[in-house]
C-alpha cells in the first residue's frame, strides 16, 4: 500500500481506509504531488480494504486545482496534465472498492471534479460547491464536463461555470452534487457510518455496482440490458449469493468473505 506523504495522509480503521488531503494552508488545492499520491494509492489498494473514505484537513475538502503550478505550461503540456487527471479520476471511479467523500468547506473546481468521481458524497450544510474556471479564463480539465454534467445536467453546469454560482450543501443535495446534506453533524462521521455499511456488503456486488452501472448508463438500451444480464448471472451464481440467500432465510446478517 502507498505510504503517507506530505500531501496525503493514509489511515486504517478496520476494513476502511481513510485518505486525508493534507494541504490545509492551501485549502487542499490539488497540486501534482497530490495527484501522484492518489495515483499511487489507487494503484495498490490493500487487499483487506472494503471501502475508502476521502476527506480534507483543516475544514475544507478541496479548493480545486493549484493554479500556482499552471502558469508556465504550454498547450500540449496542459493537455497531458488534463489527461493524467482523467486517468487518476478514472482510478477513483473504477476503484476495486467504493469511495465515500466527506465534503466540508470549499468543494470547488478540481475538488468538485474529484468528488464527482466518488461513489457516495456526504456534504455539510456549510459546503461551498463552485466551478469558478470560467471566471479564471480556463476550462475544466479534470473530467467535470463529463462527470459533473452527468450528475446535474449540462445546462446547470454551464450556468455554474458562466456565473461562478455557489451552491450550499442542501442545494447540492437537491441538484445531485451530494447524496446527503447534514445541518448539525459531521460529514466525516456520516461518511464512516456509510462506509461501514458498504463494507458489510458482498465485495463482488460492490464491484459490480460501481463498475457496471456507470458503464451501462452510457450504452444503448439493448446493450445495457444485455450487460445487466451478464452481471446478474455472474453475481447470482457465486458464494456471496449463496450466503446472502441463506442469511435471509435464516433471518440473520450475512457474512461475506
Amino acid at each position: 500500500m502507498a505510504q503517507d506523504t506530505d500531501v496525503l495522509s493514509i489511515d486504517r480503521k478496520g476494513t476502511i481506509v481513510h485518505l486525508t488531503l493534507n494541504r490545509p494552508e492551501k485549502r487542499n488545492a490539488l497540486n501534482d504531488a497530490t495527484i501522484a499520491a492518489l495515483d499511487a494509492f489507487f494503484a495498490d489498494i490493500p487487499d483487506s480494504a472494503r471501502a475508502i473514505v476521502i476527506s480534507g484537513a483543516g475544514g475544507h475538502f478541496s479548493s480545486g486545482l493549484d493554479l500556482s503550478e499552471q502558469v508556465q505550461r504550454e498547450p500540449l503540456e496542459v493537455m497531458a496534465h488534463s489527461r493524467n487527471w482523467h486517468r487518476v479520476m478514472d482510478a477513483i471511479q473504477y476503484a476495486r472498492v467504493p469511495v465515500v467523500a466527506a465534503l466540508t468547506g470549499a468543494v470547488m473546481g478540481g475538488g468538485l471534479e474529484m468528488a464527482a468521481a466518488c461513489h457516495v458524497r456526504v456534504a455539510e450544510e456549510s459546503v461551498q460547491f463552485r466551478m469558478p474556471e470560467g471566471m479564471r479564463g480556463i476550462f475544466v480539465g479534470g473530467g467535470g464536463s463529463v462527470r459533473i454534467a452527468k450528475l446535474i445536467g449540462e445546462d446547470r453546469l454551464m450556468e455554474m461555470m458562466l456565473t461562478g454560482r455557489t451552491y450550499s450543501g442542501a442545494d447540492g443535495e437537491r441538484i445531485g452534487l451530494a447524496h446527503y446534506a447534514l445541518s448539525d453533524e459531521s460529514a466525516l462521521d456520516k461518511a464512516f457510518e456509510l462506509a461501514e455499511r458498504i463494507a458489510g456488503n458482498s465485495p463482488t456486488i460492490n464491484q459490480f455496482i460501481i463498475h457496471a452501472i456507470s458503464r451501462i448508463s452510457s450504452m444503448p438500451p439493448e446493450a445495457g440490458l444485455y450487460a445487466e444480464s451478464l452481471a446478474a448471472a455472474l453475481s447470482q451464481t457465486g458464494p456471496d449469493a449463496e450466503e446472502g440467500l441463506k442469511a435471509f432465510l435464516q433471518k440473520r446478517k450475512p457474512v461475506f468473505r
